[in-house]
C-alpha cells in the first residue's frame, strides 16, 4: 500500500469518514498527484518569517491534547534548514505543560494564521526541547525583546499544508492597521492643511 505525507493527518479512520461523506476521491487524487509538501519551500519560509505568533499542539503519552499560543514578535519562528524550524522558549507562567508533553510524546502540530490576508498553514512534525545551547539561543533571540530564553524548541517538519481562506474573518495587528491606513492619514493631513490655509486666507482677506 502506498504511503503519503498526508497520512500524518489522514489516518485510516479519517479516510473512512471521508469515504462515507464523499470527499475521499478528491483527496485520493491529491495524494497521488503533488500531495502535501514535506520540505520547507521559499514561499513557506517567507510566510513563517512574517508571523508573530502561532498555536502549537502537543499531547500526553495517553493522547490528551494541549494547545498553546507561542509568540514573541515577528520572525520569532525561525527556519533552520529545509526541514527544521525552531523558536526560543521564553520564561512564562512556568506550568511547563508543553515541555512535559514533549518529554513523553514528541509529536507536534503548528498552526500559523495570517488573519489580515486570510491565509493559514498547518505543519506536522516531531519536536525536541534543547537546553543549555548558547549558540542556538543566540540564533533564536529577538532584537529588542527583553524576555529571557530558558530553552529552545526544535521541530523536524514531516508534512505541511495550506488551507483555503473560507470562514476566516480578517483581523489586523496594530502595525498592519498602520500600514493599511498610512495613505489615508496622509490624505487627511493634506486636507487639514488645505483647510487651515483656506481659513487663514478668509481671516486675512
Amino acid at each position: 500500500m502506498n504511503t503519503y505525507a498526508s497520512d500524518v493527518a489522514f489516518t485510516p479512520a479519517v479516510k473512512s469518514i471521508q469515504a462515507h461523506l464523499g470527499s475521499r476521491d478528491s483527496y485520493a487524487r491529491m495524494e497521488s498527484g503533488q500531495g502535501w509538501a514535506t520540505t520547507i519551500t521559499p514561499e513557506l519560509e517567507e510566510f513563517i518569517a512574517e508571523r508573530d505568533s502561532c498555536y502549537m499542539g502537543t499531547a500526553t503519552s495517553e493522547g490528551q491534547p494541549y494547545i498553546q499560543h507561542r509568540g514573541g514578535g515577528k520572525g520569532f519562528l525561525r527556519v533552520m534548514d529545509d526541514e527544521t524550524i525552531a523558536f526560543a522558549d521564553f520564561s512564562g507562567n512556568r506550568q511547563f505543560i508543553t515541555t512535559g508533553n514533549l518529554s513523553e510524546n514528541d509529536r507536534v502540530f503548528v498552526f500559523l494564521m495570517d488573519y489580515a490576508n486570510r491565509r493559514r498553514v498547518k505543519i506536522w512534525g516531531q519536536a525536541k526541547i534543547v537546553e543549555n545551547a548558547p549558540t542556538l539561543f543566540k540564533q533564536l533571540a529577538l532584537e529588542n525583546y527583553p524576555a529571557k530564553i530558558e530553552r529552545a524548541v526544535v521541530i523536524t517538519v514531516e508534512a505541511w499544508d495550506v488551507n483555503c481562506p473560507q470562514h476566516i474573518t480578517p483581523r489586523y495587528s496594530e502595525s498592519e492597521l498602520e500600514s493599511r491606513t498610512a495613505e489615508l492619514q496622509r490624505k487627511i493631513a493634506a486636507l487639514e492643511s488645505e483647510l487651515e490655509s483656506v481659513k487663514h486666507t478668509e481671516i486675512t482677506s
